[in-house]
């Protein structure tokens, strides 16, 4: 092999896992937090009566027919659908820093379509320009690659408690104390 292959190699190697190691906790756990609102509120718009097919369509031995019904909002490809464009929203978030005890976080900022025109206040959000939506973006991306089978599950099964369960037990984005109190 020549030499500065290996040195790519080694190189390559180095930097991966130095950035995997500097995640921003504040960033992974915001996204995770904003992932979590995200999906929630997209399943509350659907109509909780529409319900789709799953399974197979298979015959049991005394010649009925397997067929199971799940709310649309809830089924696994409605949720996959779903995360394909969550992380398209983390436009709509930016750093908040909380006036009294200065912590800050990733929050919503941009009101939706039925939020009856509340806006938060302002003064306490810091907006980085298309960086510190891209990181974001970015940090969201990272954790549905990683995760996508766990965010379908948890959200599939509609438990109390998914976003706590998803971004403190699950990833572990949001393991400190702080986001325990705050966030979740």
């Amino acid at each position: 092999m020549a030499p500065w292959i290996a040195l790519i190699l080694v190189t390559s190697a180095v930097l991966s896992r130095t950035a995997e190691g500097k995640k921003d906790p504040v960033l992974y756990c915001s996204a995770c937090m904003a992932i979590a609102d995200e999906l929630n509120y997209s399943i509350s718009k659907i109509d909780p009566k529409k319900t789709v097919h799953v399974g197979g369509f298979r015959l049991n031995p005394d010649g009925t027919l397997t067929d199971k019904k799940v709310p649309l909002a809830r089924s696994e490809t409605h949720l996959s659908e779903l995360l394909e464009r969550v992380c398209e929203s983390m436009s709509d978030y930016a750093l908040y820093e909380d006036p009294d005890t200065k912590e800050k976080s990733y929050r919503r900022f941009a009101p939706r379509n039925n939020d009856g025109g509340n806006f938060p206040d302002f003064k306490n959000f810091k907006f980085e320009g298309p960086e510190g939506s891209n990181s974001l973006k970015f940090a969201c991306e990272t954790i549905v690659e990683e995760l996508e089978d766990d965010i379908v599950s948890l959200f599939a099964h509609a438990d109390a408690g998914v976003a706590q369960k998803l971004c403190g037990e699950v990833s572990g984005h949001c393991e400190s104390s702080v986001f325990q109190r705050s966030e979740l």
